[in-house]
Order: structure tokens, then sequence, then C-alpha cells
């Protein structure tokens, strides 16, 4: 078996599962906006971003859907954007 890859005009995200989380990696994460803070993983990294998710943990559906659509949208684009720190 593999990694699953979620694409559009390039790698959107992959999937990982571990014994206690799932993670989501975003390729360009670093490159989108995240107000409503879904990145909680390799957050120091300067291109991808990740969301850990638990056992039972709820995903705020919309924040996640505008996530891939902000992927999408970069990846369709053909150039990165600069990255911004995110506020702590």
């Amino acid at each position: 078996m593999g990694t699953p890859i979620w694409s559009h005009d390039g790698i959107i995200c992959t999937g990982e599962s571990y014994k206690y989380v799932v993670k989501l990696t975003f390729a360009k994460g670093a490159s989108l906006e995240d107000p409503a803070r879904l990145f909680n993983s390799s957050l120091d990294g300067k291109v991808r971003r990740a969301i850990d998710i638990h056992e039972g943990e709820q995903v705020d559906e919309s924040a996640f859907k505008a996530l891939v659509r902000q992927a999408v949208a970069l990846n369709s684009s053909g150039k990165p954007k600069a990255s911004k720190k995110a506020k702590s």
C-alpha cells in the first residue's frame, strides 16, 4: 500500500496514519492562510504544514475546505506565494 496523495496541478496534501494520529500534510502549507489555525504540526518547516487529527477530534469542515481550495488555487497559479509567519 502507499501513502494517499491528493493532487490538482501538483500535490495538495498527503495522508499518513499512525498509532495515535492521522496526519494530513499540505505540500505548500506554509504559503496558505490559516485563520482557523487548523495547522498544528510541522509548523517550523519553510514549505510544508500539517494537521494532526487525534481520535474523537472534530475538524472545522469549512476551514478545511478553504485550505484545500487555497492549495488548489496556489498550484494552479504556477508560482509560490510568499510565506507569512504565523502570529502566536
